[in-house]
């Protein structure tokens, strides 16, 4: 079986919880990319991603060299390690909805990676069309049904 070692890249780049927003968007556009994790040194602690900046800061009227990236950011981060096998990512990705996670190493917890579904679809495709069926379906809004 393959593993998401095979799959994922591997050169990563993070932003700091301290680093302004303007900074994790200059990183973005140099990377072409919509999201970074978010680490304290090593330790994987949030995402943030371009509709972060937008919709928590932007639209909020807050200065973008004064906010912090740990202000807008997802702190609720799903991962995976290098050794799970691809179809179990992939199914993690499709029960969260979404495109791309975070990748650790499994003994010290280090973010060592990134894998999308770009990544699975270019070196995996088994599935691949049924996960982003799945991700891309709308989502169930969280709040308790009203009985009438």
């Amino acid at each position: 079986m393959q593993t998401i070692a095979d799959i994922m890249t591997r050169d990563v780049r993070s932003v700091s919880p301290q680093e302004s927003i303007r900074r994790a968007a200059q990183l973005m556009d140099e990377m072409n990319v919509g999201s970074l994790p978010v680490c304290d040194g090593t330790k994987l602690i949030g995402m943030v991603t371009d509709r972060d900046i937008t919709v928590r800061a932007t639209a909020a009227g807050q200065s973008p060299d004064s906010t912090h990236v740990q202000d807008v950011m997802s702190a609720q981060v799903r991962w995976c390690y290098e050794d799970q096998t691809v179809d179990d990512v992939m199914e993690q990705m499709a029960d969260s909805q979404i495109r791309r996670i975070p990748v650790l190493d499994h003994d010290s917890d280090a973010l060592i990676g990134i894998v999308s579904l770009g990544d699975m679809a270019t070196k995996h495709s088994a599935q691949v069309d049924r996960t982003l069926g799945e991700i891309s379906n709308p989502s169930e809004p969280d709040r308790p049904q009203l009985n009438s």
